[in-house]
């Protein structure tokens, strides 16, 4: 599948698409997991991710959870700790035990370090070469000027912003009408490429925009949209 020739905007998610968190989370929850023991099934791995991008993509869960625990608070956590557990297959009274034991160990044991893969720079720079107008739309709460400069990606976008500074967050359709009257674009020439199919394909596609899936790791196979496992894919689907 390639990127529509009538496609003349990108636009780009940040956190798990062009950056990345090593090790993950999930990956230091699972190492845990096993050394306790602990069976999971083969498919634990997928359907807990699944679950996280759902669960971050503005659920009921995600909401209840915040109402009942407050924002991130430490009960908050362990409550969100329980909920990976259980969509990994733990059942409720083996969360419930579990959760408050391993969160300080997991806590102590991630540490993650900021990645951006080596065609991800290059991949940005051809693209914004070849004339496309580029923007990057993050879920995040706060500016994201200072790191994007660090990272080096700040010459290859014609603007950026943040849900938290226009107050909408994917997928809602708001923050994609933001992004397409920054752009100067309609939705029909713009394409979003992120990793949460839940927040970056639904949510584009709301507003017409036509959505390719970051998948590194095969977590959506079933996906009914452009798929890529890394960015550089991006060069040859032009």
């Amino acid at each position: 599948m390639t990127i529509p020739l009538h496609i003349t905007t990108l636009l780009f998610d940040l956190d798990g698409t062009l950056t990345h968190q090593l090790p993950s989370s999930l990956d230091i929850l699972f190492t845990i997991l096993d050394e306790r023991d602990i069976p999971l099934m083969s498919s634990a791995h997928r359907s807990t991710m699944q679950f996280l991008y759902q669960y971050w993509a503005n659920s009921p869960e995600l909401k209840q959870d915040i109402e009942m625990f407050g924002d991130f608070t430490d009960e908050f956590l362990i409550q969100y700790l329980k909920r990976k557990l259980w969509a990994a297959g733990l059942s409720q009274l083996q969360a419930a035990e579990l959760a408050p034991i391993i969160k300080p160990e997991l806590d102590e044991k991630h540490q993650p370090v900021k990645f951006v893969a080596d065609d991800v720079r290059p991949t940005l720079k051809h693209l914004h070469a070849k004339g496309y107008k580029m923007g990057l739309v993050s879920n995040r709460s706060e500016s994201l000027e200072e790191e994007i400069n660090n990272l080096g990606f700040l010459p290859f976008f014609d603007f950026h912003f943040t849900a938290g500074e226009i107050d909408s967050w994917k997928p809602a359709p708001g923050i994609f009408e933001h992004a397409l009257y920054l752009a100067e674009s309609s939705a029909e020439s713009t394409a979003y490429i992120g990793d949460n199919y839940y927040t970056d394909v639904i949510g584009a596609r709301s507003v017409g925009i036509y959505p390719i899936l970051m998948d590194q790791r095969n977590t959506f196979p079933d996906a009914d949209c452009q798929v890529i496992t890394r960015i550089g894919d991006l060069l040859t689907q032009i």
